[in-house]
């Protein structure tokens, strides 16, 4: 009873171990290792094209921050817009509208604040 138990998890666990060299169906094709796959673990993904996905996550989270920012915690939401838009169209977003809206929401959250300072007199506001 304890042979087939034992032989039982070793069986369940010898796919997890990896790929063989002896063995043509699991093992990687040639010229290409199974270290040198892309951040996205697809074969043939390359460090650049990762940092374009980068980018433009980040031409997208600077809109959001910006947009959310025009209604809330503008003094820290439009700075990392402006950040994140810059940062993403130094890097060459394909997503440049969506990152110069970013900076341009970033500038906007900035200046709802420096009009709500000006009128109140403080830097903490309310809408009633």
């Amino acid at each position: 009873m304890k042979t087939t138990a034992s032989t039982t998890a070793t069986a369940s666990t010898a796919p997890l171990a990896g790929p063989s060299p002896a063995d043509p169906v699991r093992a990687a094709p040639t010229g290409e290792s199974a270290g040198s796959k892309g951040a996205a673990g697809a074969p043939g993904t390359s460090a650049a094209a990762a940092r374009k996905r980068d980018a433009d996550g980040m031409a997208v989270a600077s809109f959001v921050l910006g947009l959310v920012g025009l209604v809330a915690f503008n003094l820290l939401l439009g700075p990392l817009a402006i950040g994140l838009a810059v940062l993403a169209l130094r890097r060459r977003t394909r997503r440049r509208g969506r990152a110069l809206l970013g900076l341009a929401l970033g500038v906007a959250d900035l200046a709802v604040l420096a009009a709500l300072v000006t009128a109140n007199g403080t830097v903490s506001w309310s809408l009633g």
